[in-house]
């Protein structure tokens, strides 16, 4: 595939908020494990829930308008994570619709694999119980309400509002048609990412029912990428939001020099499997994602210096990836890099969340050593790290891949 943007034009990411079991900032890698433990039925599980202060940063957000009060975990996650990247972008503090605006409208890309999960479940418990729902239960729990309700944060009025779902790589989905529609001058800034907050008892007891939960306890960091047996995946909540626009290269030359962080390609791979919940050994769909964000960046393989990986902690998952990475690569691989290890897997907001690290790591230069045995690389680097590409992959057969670098 070729490039489909011109060299004059750049993606460029102005800001970018996030939050998770590490809270909203990167300060703390790797210093003690975030995971926490959850009773859940006749189990106690590791979890990768929101430290106390972000919760009351959420619940602070929850309790700001009466609107707000009735919305899905999932929904706050992304407004704010959204907030923090259009501050961060330079955009204003996001405001409700009916107050002064920016300057260019601001449209929203959300990708979420379940979206409002907590709501869905206690509306259904209602109706158990009580044989009638709410007015509102249908609108509160579609996914469009997640992008819709980001948008409407933001203040915007006539901007694009898009929701995604394709299982675990729905952020990828919904930053891929954010580029798409940015390249085709359909829009001028777009919040884009996933948001997540599936740590409810049924979406637990379901991961748990796949035999692929985690058997460490939560402080040993129980979620464990490239380590082999037993599967070690462990489920988080959060968010990651990105603000993108479409700049000529130009215009940063006129700019005083600093670094620019830049979106060079969203690729995305799928392949035909009879297990759902199956891939082929040699991860075909995350060849055909690579190979689409190679070609769409036009970097060499050796001009990737990082890969973060998708890599649950699934013994099953991880070596796919990593043979379809050899397949792309050659044995010569880039650096392996993971974030679950500290957050979980997040489904819908990981890849956003990985996204972030990313830029994290190209940004300090740094990222901590995992305490455990594994193939993921420890620090430091025998050379500056100026291009990651970063891998997400869901049921279904359906991969995606970012290429993202300082310019």
């Amino acid at each position: 595939m070729t490039n489909s943007i011109s060299p004059q034009e750049l993606l460029v990411i102005r800001g970018r908020g996030r939050v998770s079991a590490l809270g909203q900032s990167l300060t703390a890698l790797g210093t003690a494990s975030p995971f926490t433990a959850r009773q859940t039925g006749q189990h106690v599980l590791p979890v990768a829930a929101l430290p106390a202060a972000a919760e009351e940063a959420l619940q602070e957000l929850r309790r700001s308008q009466p609107a707000y009060r009735q919305l899905d975990r999932t929904v706050l996650l992304g407004l704010l994570a959204a907030r923090q990247a259009a501050d961060a972008a330079g955009w204003g503090t996001p405001r409700p619709v009916g107050t002064e605006q920016s300057a260019f409208e601001i449209s929203v890309s959300m990708g979420s694999s379940r979206g409002a999960t907590g709501r869905l479940e206690e509306f259904h418990t209602e109706f158990l119980r009580e044989g009638t729902v709410p007015v509102a239960a249908s609108p509160l729990t579609t996914l469009g309400n997640v992008a819709s309700w980001v948008a409407y944060d933001a203040g915007s009025t006539g901007g694009a509002s898009l929701s995604h779902s394709s299982t675990c790589s729905s952020a990828f989905q919904a930053l891929g048609n954010a580029a798409a529609w940015l390249r085709a001058g359909m829009a001028t800034r777009f919040l884009a990412g996933g948001t997540e907050a599936p740590l409810t008892d049924f979406t637990l007891a379901q991961m748990q029912a796949i035999g692929i939960y985690s058997p460490f306890a939560a402080a040993e960091f129980p979620c464990r990428p490239g380590a082999g047996k037993p599967s070690t995946f462990v489920l988080g909540e959060g968010a990651a939001v990105f603000a993108l626009e479409k700049v000529s290269a130009a215009s940063l030359t006129e700019q005083p020099r600093q670094p620019v962080e830049v979106l060079e390609a969203v690729g995305f791979g799928f392949e035909a499997i009879g297990s759902k919940t199956g891939l082929s050994a040699d991860g075909q769909h995350f060849q055909q994602a690579m190979r689409s964000a190679l070609g769409q960046s036009g970097c060499g393989l050796a001009d990737v210096d990082a890969v973060v990986l998708h890599s649950p902690g699934t013994p099953a998952g991880d070596a796919a990836e990593r043979a379809a990475l050899r397949a792309v690569f050659g044995e010569a691989l880039p650096l392996l890099l993971s974030n679950k290890w500290l957050i979980g897997h997040t489904l819908g907001a990981s890849a956003a969340l990985s996204l972030d690290f990313a830029l994290h790591v190209l940004e300090t230069q740094q990222w901590p050593t995992p305490p455990f045995p594994t193939d993921l690389a420890p620090f430091p680097s025998a050379r500056p790290l100026r291009r990651i590409l970063v891998n997400a992959a869901g049921f279904g057969g359906n991969a995606a891949s970012a290429i993202v670098s300082l310019q």
